[in-house]
């Protein structure tokens, strides 16, 4: 269906490089008609997107350091400034330390599970609220999860505990900004060669593994994921809230 989110705006947090899940779905949601709005972590990164998303609809970028309450608040700020109504918000932004994801769990320490949880699930709730405010005509809300929230994956680690935070707090949000008709879904993509996925050791071996049983037989690609969160973002997904959608050529089922 062509022009699937015209008129739309969204707000995406996450890209990094062209191999970012978020690249994937800003690509789609050009491609769909959206209007893009995108966060950035500091200059650096600022000048990495403007030289990958030139073709790309992108109305305003917008620096937001999650960790910062300041810069949050300064998001709502700036779309405010901007004078329309959001509808969708695009959440793909995850971190942990490199040692804890290459050591046994049980030795992660107290700042390593903080910052976790602080970048990977809380900022979902932090970037919602500050959001939320100007979804004026209800919208979605869009998070990136992955299976080692619910079952244990070799050298995911805390990432795991903290992407199943981030599920939860999808099902508060969903409960707490429905009656604001936004929705709120996460979706759960396969192994993909991401700038933070190669953080976890062994990577090749979970895409080979992809490759060789997964049903679908073949290892996700950020164009698949980026499809399934245009869906998400548009008026066909409007009854649709609290779930985790599985894109991953079907890795999910072993």
């Amino acid at each position: 269906m062509p022009d699937l989110l015209k008129g739309k705006t969204a707000i995406i947090a996450g890209i990094a490089n062209k191999w970012s899940l978020a690249w994937g779905i800003a690509e789609s949601f050009g491609r769909e008609g959206a209007s893009l709005i995108l966060t950035y972590l500091n200059e650096k990164q600022r000048e990495t997107i403007l030289s990958i998303t030139g073709h790309m609809p992108v109305e305003k970028m917008i620096p937001c350091d999650v960790t910062k309450d300041d810069e949050v608040a300064g998001l709502t700020d700036a779309l405010r400034e901007m004078g329309k109504p959001i509808d969708a918000l695009v959440h793909s932004l995850a971190f942990a330390n490199r040692e804890d994801l290459g050591r046994p769990f049980v030795e992660t320490d107290r700042d390593g599970f903080l910052l976790a949880h602080n970048v990977s699930a809380y900022s979902l709730v932090a970037m919602s609220r500050a959001v939320a405010p100007l979804m004026t005509n209800g919208g979605s809300i869009t998070t990136m999860t992955y299976v080692g929230s619910t079952r244990v994956r070799p050298n995911y680690n805390v990432m795991g505990v903290a992407k199943a935070s981030l599920e939860a707090c999808v099902r508060y949000l969903a409960n707490d900004l429905g009656p604001a008709k936004i929705r709120v879904n996460a979706l759960s993509a396969g192994a993909v060669k991401t700038a933070s996925a190669r953080a976890v050791k062994d990577l090749t071996t979970i895409l080979d593994a992809s490759r060789d049983h997964a049903p679908l037989r073949h290892v996700t690609d950020s164009a698949e994921v980026g499809d399934v969160a245009a869906f998400l973002a548009s008026d066909l997904s409007r009854g649709v809230t609290g779930n985790i959608l599985f894109v991953d050529s079907g890795m999910q089922l072993l």
